[in-house]
């Protein structure tokens, strides 16, 4: 009983997934969508399109997968262990690696804010800051995470909602058109160069996957959070981030680290800008609290199959594991030192293609495991077929995203997937041929 009482609920698990989208993504999206012009509208269709087909094919993996773990169970359907190491692995690496790229946007949207200017070694401090306040708040468990995503989130869906209704009287469709392409780029690469920035908003929406065994009913909760998180998102994003490109002239959303704060202030005054960026650091403070979480059940599912150090699966009667954070922590402290940059919007850029690389890499091997999934637990194939298909499609589209992240983020992300084989290896011995613990 104490145990179900630990255990987050569908709205709670909704939440999260939504906070998780929200809150890490839209904040600085207008910004780098600003670098393509209004065009990225289009980008949006695409990725709204690609995102519910995830959406929906995640659902069907939760609905029907036996398996815990996430996607790593899911993949072990189609791809044995090897496969479902592959998939927590990258997808560990990826959220450590999008982790700090939150911690950046946080940083970012709080140096406006409090009107001040650091140097690079000084925004590193602050995202290492931010990075340790996180996972601290998460050490009192999953409920309390849930609790204070749901609090934090509105820190978000107050301006977002608010500039996606009122905008519009600040709307200008001659400033929209103007913007639609006022960096002179070629169509196709033009569509393509905010692809990638499109879907990094959308990272997220497999989270409830990942946090399936922290949530009651997993094989009921999961699909409904996720359809809920990504359908809601998606309009709220295309209305918002569109409507804002019409009010703030394209250039200063460029150079801007603060975007919403920044067409507050056109729509109102300074005053009204200043509260809108602190409530985005508040709702990108949740965010990251929630991905905190998320990466720690990651390691600690992954550890209990036997893929990653026993240390990880060490929990307390909470059921967090707050040694593996802590060591994932101090792992992203390393990382956040390794990309110190004087631009707080170059970083992020580094950071997010190669956490969307990674990130797609278990993508691909889900999507790739329905049908086998579908075959295992007994669905007609009368029924199995249109999934099936959406599968495929999504596995399309990532592979499309994959190439739109740019040649140096294929190279280092192709080299971290790499690695995970050879990793593989080296445990492969832990398991029979039919996949069970060779101890077992």
């Amino acid at each position: 009983m104490s145990e179900r009482k630990n255990k987050m609920g569908v709205v709670e698990l909704t939440v999260i997934t939504a906070v998780n989208m929200m809150g890490s993504g839209i904040i600085m999206l207008p910004s780098q969508l600003a670098k393509v012009g209004t065009m990225s509208i289009l980008s949006w269709l695409v990725t709204a399109v690609g995102a519910m087909a995830l959406a929906y094919s995640f659902a069907k993996c939760g609905m029907l997968s036996k398996k815990g773990g996430g996607m790593g169970g899911y993949a072990e359907y189609a791809f044995g262990k090897s496969g479902s190491f592959l998939a927590n692995y990258t997808y560990g690496i990826s959220l450590a690696i999008a982790n700090v790229a939150i911690a950046v946007s946080v940083v970012g949207y709080g140096v406006i804010f409090l009107g001040t200017d650091l140097s690079a070694v000084q925004n590193t401090i602050a995202i290492i800051v931010v990075l340790w306040l996180t996972t601290v708040a998460n050490f009192g468990g999953p409920k309390i995470t849930g609790r204070i995503g749901t609090f934090t989130v509105w820190g978000v869906i107050i301006p977002v909602f608010a500039i996606s209704i009122l905008g519009w009287f600040w709307f200008s469709p001659s400033l929209y058109i103007e913007s639609w392409n006022p960096h002179h780029l070629e169509f196709f690469p033009a569509v393509s160069q905010s692809i990638s920035m499109t879907l990094w908003s959308f990272l997220g929406l497999e989270s409830a996957c990942a946090n399936m065994d922290a949530v009651e009913n997993p094989q009921k909760n999961v699909p409904i959070a996720v359809l809920v998180g990504t359908l809601t998102c998606a309009v709220v994003y295309i209305i918002s981030t569109n409507v804002m490109q019409g009010i703030v002239p394209n250039a200063k959303l460029v150079a801007s680290t603060a975007p919403f704060g920044l067409a507050f202030a056109y729509m109102f005054n300074e005053t009204v800008g200043k509260v809108v960026m602190g409530l985005m650091v508040l709702a990108c403070f949740g965010s990251l609290l929630s991905w905190q979480f998320t990466i720690g059940q990651v390691f600690k599912s992954s550890a209990i199959e036997g893929y990653f150090p026993q240390i990880f699966k060490k929990a307390t009667s909470s059921d967090t594991p707050i040694v593996g954070m802590t060591i994932l922590t101090i792992v992203q402290t390393l990382f956040s030192f390794m990309t110190i940059s004087p631009d707080l919007n170059n970083q992020f850029n580094v950071i997010v293609n190669l956490a969307v690389v990674t990130n797609l890499v278990p993508y691909l091997l889900s999507m790739g495991a329905l049908k086998k999934i579908q075959h295992v637990e007994g669905v007609p194939d009368s029924k199995a077929s249109l999934p099936n298909y959406i599968a495929l499609f999504s596995g399309i589209y990532s592979l499309y995203s994959l190439y739109t992240s740019g040649a140096e983020a294929m190279l280092y992300g192709g080299l971290v997937t790499f690695a995970g084989w050879t990793c593989y290896g080296l445990i492969a011995n832990r398991f029979n041929n039919d996949g069970q613990k060779a101890d077992a």
